[in-house]
């Protein structure tokens, strides 16, 4: 088959086969997952509502407004939850349909890129995690004396998993900057020039997805965002200073800046001697 098909090229009909294929492994992979959260249910939906039973009053209650509701709440988890704990699956599956048309470092990148991401998409949940509690508290604290939430289980549910996957998605800010600027689109300059921009948007990005009113956790999130913007920066400074000039990440000296050493010097001509004709 190599040697019929030397190139590996593939017709458009061998590739839509191959990416069905490719999304029913996915959906089984998330399904298998689904049945493993349905089990997990109860244990996420604790951690999830630990942060109302917390609270000193009990002005705060789970509420479910039909009858179904509950039902499809535990359904919507369970969903979620297999989509999380089978991402190594499904992202496995994802670089297994574009591996084949892609060159030995450009998998590699790929690789680098996706762990990567994984990390930093779990330490911006984990940012989620830690905020989302001190942002019920306080939210919660504006109940006047008397009153009562009802808060409906599938709204405050969304509320949680919302804050979550914003915080993961704002820490791969800086992998989607060094990857265009792998793939030539993006130079260092232009990340550079546009730096009070970026500080802007950092800013407001952690304004609108912080709720609490202090603006301390804020401030505190669009420092990170700065941190890691700057830390793209430097990457790709790295990775532009190796194409051009090496590991040493500097011009090396040629053979004219080394005559320029004794600049000033005038070194003597040699006498040219004219050769005798011979008859």
């Amino acid at each position: 088959m190599k040697k019929s098909n030397p190139a590996g090229r593939m017709p458009i009909s061998a590739h839509l086969r191959e990416l069905r294929k490719r999304l029913v492994m996915v959906l089984v992979g998330i399904v298998l997952g689904a049945i493993a959260g349905w089990y997990l249910y109860d244990p996420v939906m604790a951690f999830m509502t630990e942060p109302l039973r917390a609270l000193d009053s009990a002005t705060t209650q789970i509420n479910f407004h039909t009858i179904g509701a509950a039902f499809d709440l535990k359904l919507q988890v369970a969903i979620w939850i297999g989509t999380i704990i089978t991402c190594p699956w499904w992202i496995f599956q994802i670089g297994a349909f574009i591996a084949p048309g892609l060159r030995r470092r450009e998998k590699l990148y790929i690789t680098v890129f996706g762990l990567v991401g994984v990390v930093l998409f779990c330490a911006g949940a984990a940012t989620g995690v830690w905020v989302a509690p001190k942002a019920v508290h306080i939210l919660q604290s504006f109940i006047p004396d008397g009153g009562v939430s009802l808060l409906q289980a599938s709204s405050y549910v969304s509320f949680y998993m919302r804050l979550v996957i914003i915080f993961g998605l704002s820490y791969l800010f800086p992998e989607v900057l060094v990857l265009l600027n792998f793939l030539g689109l993006l130079p260092v300059r232009a990340m550079l020039r546009a730096w009070r921009w970026v500080t802007m948007i950092c800013f407001v990005f952690a304004a609108i997805a912080n709720p609490l009113p202090s603006p301390w956790p804020m401030t505190i999130q669009a420092l990170v965002l700065i941190a890691l913007y700057l830390l793209a920066v430097l990457v790709c400074w790295i990775r532009e200073r190796y194409i051009k000039y090496g590991r040493k990440l500097r011009p090396r000296p040629s053979a004219q800046s080394s005559n320029d050493i004794g600049e000033g010097v005038s070194l003597p001509r040699r006498r040219r001697i004219p050769r005798k004709r011979v008859d």
